[in-house]
Formats: structure tokens, C-alpha cells, sequence
């Protein structure tokens, strides 16, 4: 079962906000488990550690879309492991993100919610370059993010990132996890969210519902 969620929002102090941190090993994290930390002092901020509360990997479909229900602002908040997701927020997605619920037609569940990217890297942001190791700009590996909020009528918002997160300064960690509270704070009033379009519209027919493949 789901251990008690982290934070409880409260009236008045902004628009909800859901944040799912998955770190697989979250006590040796040095950016990603002070952004965890941080998140959980916002009063109008739920913070669900998924690794804590799931070590078994057994996810409560329930709680999770009743906490993704009540958000306006949903957080993906890892560190990038083979250019994607930790293994247990791709089982999230894959169990939480139902069709029907999520997607599909006459889902409407998510419709206009916001989904927000913040993640760091191991490799410095240079090595994200056609000529570097990576060989692809980071922005390359965002389509299975920015599509999954499109399937869902979510807005995908600009992410956050911190390249090179094993040998940043202590500095550049705190400048990081700064604008990373600023930005809960202050959120739906991002100047730059008035130029975003609005949340795409992908019906999925009935005739390309998943049944077992």
C-alpha cells in the first residue's frame, strides 16, 4: 500500500502541485534529493517520493490519479538514465496513465493540466551535441515526454535542467534548486506560459484502444 503522501496542500497558497521524484537511490542523490527536499516545504505542493513509497513496485493506481486529479501542475522530477526515464516512473506512467482515465475517447481527466520536466544529467550539457559523445541536442530526447502530454491534453511546459549534475559547484546545485522553489512558488505566473499554445487535441479511436498487445 502507499505510504502517506509527503506533503498536503493547502487553501490559497497557489495552484496544486503534484511532484513525483524518482530517484533510485535518492540518500546518495546531490541534486535530486535536495530538490525532493525543497518541494516538500511548499504548502500548496504534494511530493511523492515513488522509490520510498513503492519499493516493491506495486503501484497504487488509486492514489495516483486521485493526487494527479486534484494538481493543476504535475512534476517529473529524475535524474535521466539512458536517455529517459528511471525504470519505476515509466511503470508509474504505464500503470497511472490509463486509457480511458488519461487518454482516449472521452478521457478528459488530465485535459488542461500542465506536465513539467525537471531532470538532470551526468554528461555536461556540451556533450549533447551532434559532434559530442551523446550526438543528438538534448531537446532530441524530449518527444516521448512532450507527446505523452499531448496524448493526454496536458500542456508540456519548458523543462528544467542541470547538466552535468555529478560535477556541478555547490553554487551551481543551490542556484539550481533556487529556481526550482521560485518556480513552485510562483507557478501558474510564469511570464512565458501566456505564449505557450494551448493543450493539443489527440483523440485516440476506439479502434486503436489497447487490448492486449
Amino acid at each position: 500500500m502507499v505510504r502517506p503522501m509527503d506533503e498536503s496542500p493547502t487553501a490559497g497558497t497557489g495552484a496544486p502541485i503534484y511532484v513525483l521524484s524518482a530517484h533510485p537511490d535518492g540518500r546518495t542523490s546531490r541534486v535530486n534529493r535536495r530538490l525532493r527536499d525543497a518541494a516538500r516545504g511548499l504548502p500548496h505542493v504534494q511530493v511523492r517520493d515513488l522509490y520510498d513509497a513503492y519499493p516493491d513496485y506495486d503501484i497504487d493506481v488509486q492514489a495516483e490519479q486521485a493526487a494527479v486529479a486534484r494538481a493543476q501542475l504535475v512534476v517529473l522530477q529524475h535524474p535521466i538514465q539512458w536517455y529517459s526515464m528511471p525504470a519505476l516512473q515509466k511503470l508509474w506512467m504505464d500503470d497511472v496513465l490509463t486509457h480511458g482515465w488519461a487518454y482516449g475517447h472521452h478521457a478528459s481527466a488530465l485535459h488542461g493540466k500542465d506536465l513539467w520536466l525537471v531532470a538532470t544529467t551526468g554528461g555536461a550539457e556540451a556533450s549533447y551535441h551532434p559532434e559530442s559523445y551523446n550526438r543528438y541536442f538534448f531537446d532530441a530526447f524530449l518527444p516521448p515526454y512532450e507527446q505523452t502530454a499531448a496524448l493526454c491534453g496536458m500542456r508540456f511546459l519548458p523543462p528544467l535542467v542541470l547538466h552535468g549534475a555529478h560535477r556541478a559547484s555547490e553554487d551551481e546545485v543551490q542556484a539550481h534548486v533556487n529556481v526550482f522553489v521560485d518556480r513552485l512558488r510562483t507557478y501558474p505566473a510564469w511570464p512565458e506560459l501566456a505564449e505557450l499554445e494551448a493543450c493539443p487535441a489527440c483523440d485516440v479511436p476506439e479502434t486503436d484502444r489497447p487490448r492486449g498487445t
